[in-house]
C-alpha cells in the first residue's frame, strides 16, 4: 500500500485508509501549493523571479514605437550602454538593435541588501513599413536614451487633396 494514512477512532483504534490521488483532499493540497515535506509556501508560484540572481537576470531595455508625419520613431531607454556597446543595423526592412550593458566588477566580500539591476545582452528587430527610406536611418544616443529616425519617403508621406465642387445649372 503506497499511500497510507493512520486514523484513530474515539478508542484509540487505528483505522488504515488509502489516500488515492484524486481526492478531495488532495485537489485543494495542490491546488494550494501545500508539499507534504515543505509545507505550505504561498510564493512557490513566483519563487522563480523573486530568486533572480544578476546572473540569470538579463537586461532588457523598454522601447518606444511611435509614427510622425515625416519619419518612424524608435526609441530605448539604455541607461549605461555606452554607445561602443550599440549596434543598429538594417537588413533589407528590417532594423536590429542590439548592445550590452555589463556589469560592474564588485567584491565578494560586499554585502548586498538589493540587487534589481540586470545586466547582459540584448537584440530586438523591428520591420519597417514600405513607406521607410532605409538609406536616411539616423541613430543617436543622448542621456541614455537611443532614437533611431527612420523617415519616410516623400512620395509616401501623406498629402492634402482639394476638394472642389461642381456647380449644376439649373
Amino acid at each position: 500500500m503506497a499511500h497510507v494514512t493512520i486514523r484513530r477512532d474515539a478508542d484509540n483504534r487505528s483505522l488504515a485508509m488509502p489516500l488515492r490521488e484524486d481526492t478531495p483532499l488532495r485537489i485543494m493540497r495542490s491546488m494550494f501549493g501545500w508539499d507534504p515535506v515543505r509545507g505550505w509556501d504561498p510564493f512557490r508560484e513566483v519563487s522563480p523571479f523573486l530568486a533572480e540572481s544578476p546572473l540569470t537576470a538579463s537586461f532588457s531595455p523598454t522601447f518606444e514605437v511611435k509614427e510622425t508625419k515625416d519619419a518612424y520613431l524608435f526609441r530605448a531607454d539604455v541607461p549605461g550602454v555606452h554607445e561602443k556597446d550599440l549596434d543598429v543595423s538594417l537588413t533589407g526592412n528590417r532594423v536590429t538593435i542590439s548592445g550590452k550593458r555589463e556589469a560592474e566588477p564588485g567584491d565578494k566580500s560586499d554585502s548586498y541588501y538589493a540587487y534589481e539591476r540586470t545586466f547582459g545582452s540584448f537584440s530586438r528587430s523591428f520591420t519597417l513599413p514600405a513607406a521607410a527610406a532605409v538609406e536616411q536611418v539616423r541613430a543617436e544616443l543622448s542621456e541614455g536614451v537611443l532614437t533611431v529616425n527612420v523617415p519616410k519617403r516623400p512620395e509616401q508621406q501623406p498629402r492634402k487633396i482639394d476638394v472642389s465642387t461642381e456647380s449644376h445649372k439649373g
